[in-house]
């Protein structure tokens, strides 16, 4: 069984800086893709940023040039660099991993930012 712990989240105002973690524990067999992703009350979850085992990535249009996604294949746990946060960055973050087949996701953290 694989276990995902989220940290990272919290209230920050516009123009700050918060960097997310999500580690992948228990029996990992392979990692594929890693991602986060969000949602704001009353919207539909959306992708943020995800990263290929290869190291490609891909982000929103909306977080391009803020956001930074990568991984650290050896602790299993892939972090989000957010900078120059908005308002509108509000919502639960979650991480999405495909491992051993399955996707699985984490329990979401909160990032408010304040305007």
């Amino acid at each position: 069984q694989v276990q995902l712990v989220e940290s990272g989240g919290g209230l920050v105002q516009a123009g700050g800086s918060l960097r997310l973690s999500c580690a992948a524990s228990g029996s990992i067999f392979r990692i594929n893709s890693m991602g986060w992703y969000r949602q704001a009350p009353g919207k539909q979850r959306e992708l943020v940023a995800a990263i290929t085992s290869g190291g490609t990535t891909n982000y929103a249009d909306s977080v391009k040039g803020r956001f930074t996604i990568s991984r650290d294949n050896v602790k299993n746990t892939v972090y989000l660099e957010m900078n120059s946060l908005k308002f509108e960055d509000t919502a639960a973050y979650y991480c999405k991993l495909a491992a051993n087949g399955l996707y699985l996701w984490g329990q979401g953290t909160q990032v408010t930012v304040s305007s």
